[in-house]
């Protein structure tokens, strides 16, 4: 296992190398002039130019592909154009508000999927296994954006019952009397209408996943076994079938809390989440180059490591498995 781990993480780091390079390639060849953005038409030529020189925009691309890689090494991403702040403290000011969110969306979404799984695959056929099915694939194939929108135009525009855009309301958070229960409660508030969508989203995938794993362990020899010892239905079912058939399922939850990093740029856009997500958008529109690289390779590197911790978790979780 030692080296099977040794081989992936040296796998991850040429493939990590390999995304810089594309990242910064790709970000100098986007059409658009991040420093036309920032230059003040009031200011000097001299002014200008010392501006330019401070972004190191006046070297040579191979030195500034060797600074950039220098500066990845050593975690230093630089200054964001638009804020004119460290790259690294816009996202880790953004990054606890996408963790928050989606964080809760997947383990939420989950837990109701793999649930909702099992009983289907047990009742196949049946009623209950039939409305679960459609109820999936109909919740998982819906356009995220319009499901959004339709949300917050029935639930916070018609009806009024949730805020439609916004984390936090102003006169909570600038209440000096407000406690942290205040001020968490109003957040799980503004939370409300995007979780929503992205559970309607995604658990239909998890149910999907965890009905077809379950089918085909319940085929297996000793869950006749189970059954020929008079085993009940419930012990069969939650106790000897379901573990075996989380295997596939562990690999999209780990794999979707690793991609819910990047915030879903279209639904924190749509309820204004300031996270990652939204933020990555606005970095890219704005051509603000440090910003957005840092975002992207931080979806990277936690979607590569997710990948190695997958792997290593399949070993734990099935005794057959070994590499």
């Amino acid at each position: 296992m030692r080296k099977y781990i040794a081989k992936r993480l040296a796998q991850v780091v040429v493939i990590l190398f390999f995304i810089l390079t594309v990242l910064f390639v790709l970000f100098r060849l986007a059409p658009g002039d991040p420093v036309s953005r920032m230059v003040d038409p009031e200011m000097t030529p001299e002014d200008a130019q010392h501006l330019i020189e401070q972004l190191g925009l006046d070297e040579p691309i191979w030195k500034q592909y060797l600074i950039y890689l220098k500066n990845f090494a050593s975690g230093e991403f630089g200054y964001s154009i638009h804020y004119g702040e460290p790259v690294a403290r816009v996202i880790w000011d953004k990054l606890p508000n996408t963790i928050l969110l989606f964080t809760t969306a997947v383990l939420l979404s989950a837990m109701v999927g793999i649930s909702w799984g099992k009983i289907a695959a047990w009742k196949k056929g049946k009623g209950a296994d039939i409305g679960m099915t459609i109820a999936a694939l109909v919740t998982h194939t819906l356009f995220l954006p319009w499901l959004a929108l339709l949300l917050v135009w029935v639930f916070a525009y018609q009806l009024d019952w949730f805020p439609i855009t916004g984390m936090v309301s102003e006169e909570v958070f600038l209440d000096p009397d407000a406690g942290f229960w205040a001020k968490a409660v109003d957040v799980g508030y503004h939370m409300v209408l995007p979780l929503a969508t992205l559970f309607l989203i995604h658990f239909g995938s998890y149910l999907l996943v965890m009905r077809s794993s379950m089918l085909e362990t319940l085929k297996e020899d000793y869950i006749v076994l189970a059954r020929a010892k008079g085993l009940s239905d419930r012990a069969i079912r939650n106790k000897h079938a379901a573990p075996n058939a989380w295997l596939p399922v562990v690999t999209s939850v780990g794999l979707s809390l690793a991609f819910s990093i990047n915030g879903g740029a279209l639904t924190e856009t749509v309820f204004s989440w300031p996270g990652i997500g939204r933020e990555l958008v606005f970095a890219v529109s704005q051509n603000d180059y440090p910003l957005a690289q840092a975002s992207f390779l931080l979806i990277a590197t936690v979607v590569l490591f997710s990948n190695v911790v997958v792997d290593v978790l399949y070993a734990f979780l099935d005794p057959r498995i070994r590499y």
